[in-house]
Parts: structure tokens; C-alpha cells; sequence
């Protein structure tokens, strides 16, 4: 794995479960659902969901860079599926969205995708326009080559 995948992953790593438990806990508290709440089925929702966002995560990085076809901020909007279905059996209602979240992220009905990698944590900031960058110049550089006629 490349050095920018890994700091990416190892930045998830860190930030993962607790930005799906904060996400679940905003909309628990905003529509006073906090009682309702069995604590096992949260844990086991956002624990699955972390889970597999990690794996994808590094499924997605053992994959050439230039031949990955999903990006991983794509697998953390992913993520908030078990969230979502979680909040839906509990009984919370879908927010009002904006017109970018409805059109981008359509079955988000609880505003948790990120649009950006400060919407999960300011720590993926940096990795994540990192690895952007290299993804980038590794697909520039291909493209470069094969036209060459080097590849």
C-alpha cells in the first residue's frame, strides 16, 4: 500500500466509529429520541458499519491506484447506511435537506453523508486532499506514459 493510502486509512481508523456514534446521537437528541435508543442495537450498527467501511477502505487501497473506481470518501458515505436503517426503526423522521444533499446523496434521509472530509473529522483533511493529489498525479503520469507509447 501506498504511503498516502496508509496514512488515509490509518487516519479512518481513528475517526470512524465515533463520527457514525456522533452522527446517530445528533439526530437522536434533535428529535428528542434519546430514550428510545437500545444502546446494544446503536453499538451494533455503527460497529458493523465501521467494520465495513474498513474493509473497503482497504480493499480500495490494495487496488492499483489508477485502477480504483470508487474513491474513499465515497466508502464512509457508504458507511451511514447501517446508521440510517438503525435511526428509520427507531422512528426518527427525515430532516428537511438542501438541494445539493437531496440531488447528491437521495436516500441520506438523516443529512449523514459527508460532502467533504471535514464533515467526518478535520484529521482527514490533509490525508484525504493527500491521497487526492497523488491519485491524481499517478492517473496524469499513467496517461503520460501510455501515450508515450512506455507502458
Amino acid at each position: 500500500m501506498d504511503p498516502y493510502s496508509t496514512r488515509l486509512l490509518v487516519s479512518c481508523q481513528r475517526v470512524i466509529e465515533p463520527w457514525l456514534t456522533a452522527s446517530f446521537d445528533r439526530v437522536v437528541v434533535a428529535q428528542s429520541l434519546s430514550d428510545m435508543v437500545d444502546a446494544d442495537l446503536r453499538r451494533a450498527a455503527v460497529e458493523r458499519a465501521t467494520t465495513r467501511a474498513l474493509e473497503d477502505l482497504n480493499s480500495l487501497f490494495a487496488v492499483d491506484v489508477v485502477a480504483q473506481r470508487t474513491n474513499p470518501l465515497d466508502i464512509l458515505r457508504r458507511a451511514t447506511s447501517p446508521v440510517t436503517d438503525e435511526l428509520g426503526r427507531l422512528g426518527a423522521s427525515p430532516i428537511e435537506r438542501d438541494e445539493f444533499h437531496v440531488r447528491s446523496f437521495p436516500s441520506d434521509v438523516f443529512g449523514l453523508c459527508p460532502a467533504t472530509w471535514a464533515d467526518v473529522d478535520e484529521s482527514l483533511v490533509e490525508p484525504g486532499l493527500e491521497w487526492g493529489a497523488f491519485k491524481a498525479a499517478s492517473v496524469i503520469q499513467r496517461r503520460r506514459e501510455e501515450s508515450d507509447g512506455r507502458s
